[in-house]
């Protein structure tokens, strides 16, 4: 009876945030680590199908990092990198669109789907919906984005489908960039206008030391998220959720969360309880 009223209680604290949402789009960014089983996946997707059905525009952003180092590896194409960014060759370009806009996003979709709802994969090709230009000869096609095109991901969202959008970009001359999948998912978020963007990673938030996990921070401004990155206190694996946590906020989403894919119902209890699970950073 105690475990009944305690999920009853659950529910209750819900009922003023999905009043709050509804109507209003999120942005959640999954990929790499955090996808990586099946079970996790699947937790994940029923809480995005749980938003949707409470009334909540979900769009799912995803990159792919084990898919396209199981696919290189299995190519026989070597993996270099510059500054921890991957140098990518045309080959490279290859495996990584088949990873990412083959494998990787139509498991998701499948998925979606399993779970009742309806999905569609969207490349960030597809439409021009995701423009970007090459950082540097070094990096080969390794992209910048420099324009997000939400004409397709609404379309999908007004007629009931769940986006899902793969981290691949086109360039000016209409070929393919390997874009950073926290950038992109910033960036979508910016151009749907979206109310919160939540980053899934396999890790349980921002902490204040690196080297503690019970010191999770639940709330930071832009400035201690631009202060940690600056002062090295951020863990190295942080760094570019918060860069591009930033980049949303001064963008004009309300809050950015990061929070842990792999915690059974991480995205409800970040929602819709008082308390949170994770790291909401606000703009000030």
């Amino acid at each position: 009876m105690a475990e009944a009223h305690d999920a009853a209680e659950i529910l209750n604290q819900a009922l003023p945030y999905i009043q709050r949402f509804q109507g209003q789009t999120f942005v959640v960014k999954y990929g790499g680590n955090a996808m990586s089983s099946p079970e996790a996946v699947r937790g994940v997707i029923r809480n995005v199908l749980l938003l949707q059905l409470v009334g909540i525009r979900p769009v799912l952003v995803h990159g792919g990092g084990p898919e396209i180092e199981s696919l290189l590896a299995r190519l026989g194409i070597e993996t270099r990198t510059v500054e921890g960014l991957r140098v990518t060759d045309d080959a490279t370009m290859e495996a990584v669109e088949m990873a990412l806009a083959g494998k990787a996003n139509k498991a998701v979709v499948a998925e979606v789907q399993a779970c009742g709802g309806k999905a569609v994969g969207i490349s960030g090709r597809d439409g021009g919906t995701i423009i970007a230009e090459p950082v540097s000869k070094e990096l080969g096609r390794v992209g910048r984005i420099v324009k997000v095109d939400p004409t397709l991901i609404n379309i999908a969202c007004e007629n009931g489908y769940v986006p899902v959008v793969c981290s691949v970009a086109s360039a000016g001359d209409h070929t393919a960039l390997n874009v950073n999948a926290d950038s992109a998912a910033a960036a979508v978020a910016v151009a749907v206008r979206a109310q919160k963007l939540l980053v899934l990673s396999d890790t349980d938030g921002v902490l204040s030391d690196k080297e503690d996990p019970a010191s999770l921070i639940s709330r930071l401004s832009v400035s201690q998220a631009n202060q940690m990155v600056e002062s090295g206190k951020a863990d190295k694996g942080m760094v570019p959720k918060l860069r591009s946590a930033i980049d949303a906020l001064k963008g004009g989403v309300p809050s950015v969360h990061l929070i842990n894919g792999r915690l059974p119902n991480s995205i409800l209890l970040e929602i819709f309880t008082d308390s949170g699970i994770g790291t909401m950073i606000v703009d000030g």
